[in-house]
């Protein structure tokens, strides 16, 4: 029975799961990201996470409690030199675990756990993302309200022109007028000009 075991024994004895998450661990911290299997990634952010927190204050006393769990000075370096300064802003959620499928061989389920901060195509993805408020929806539609009704005048002008109503063809005699107009002044203009030149010519 299984009552109060609330980590993951991962098949293996106490020493042989703590080097094995202190190596996970140390492999994580060097290099970023690490593909392993789903139940390994779940157990190693509870062992990692609460170091990372450690490593925001670089005390002697937080460097000495990070060292005895990773036993490794180069990644000790490592965290309080690159990772901290990075993650200092963030309160938790340090790592990120993408599912990759399935194994060939026994069909566990793998993964990819990686240091969130250090993903710069989702950071970029992250920033180019603009968030939409539901002011500017409604300025566009005040916007385009007046160009609307502008628009439904102009088509009831012209429905009426078209319509066989006496304002209809008032308004299509009138504007007759003004585009027979300049046509007809034209003529009479030329013609003037002619007779003055016919009239030089007789002098």
């Amino acid at each position: 029975m299984r009552h109060g075991k609330r980590n993951n024994a991962l098949s293996r004895t106490a020493s042989h799961r703590k080097a094995m998450l202190s190596n996970m661990a140390c492999s994580l911290i060097e290099h970023k990201r690490i593909n392993t299997t789903l139940a390994k990634a779940k157990e190693l952010r509870k062992f990692v996470e609460p170091l990372i927190t450690k490593s925001k204050t670089d005390s002697t006393h937080s460097r000495r409690v990070v060292f005895s769990n990773l036993n490794n000075k180069h990644a000790v370096t490592e965290l309080f030199r690159e990772v901290a300064p990075k993650v200092a802003n963030r309160e938790g959620g340090y790592t990120r675990i993408i599912k990759l499928g399935t194994r060939l061989g026994d069909a566990a389920e793998m993964c990819m756990i990686e240091l969130v901060d250090f993903n710069e195509l989702m950071l970029e993805e992250s920033k180019s993302k603009t968030r939409r408020s539901r002011r500017g929806k409604k300025k566009a539609t005040t916007e385009a309200a007046p160009k609307a009704e502008a628009k439904v005048e102009e088509t009831a002008e012209a429905v009426e022109e078209k319509v066989d109503t006496p304002e209809g063809e008032a308004k299509a005699e009138a504007k007759a007028e003004t585009k027979e107009a300049p046509k007809a002044e034209a003529p009479k203009e030329d013609k003037a000009e002619g007779e003055n030149n016919e009239e030089e010519k007789k002098d």
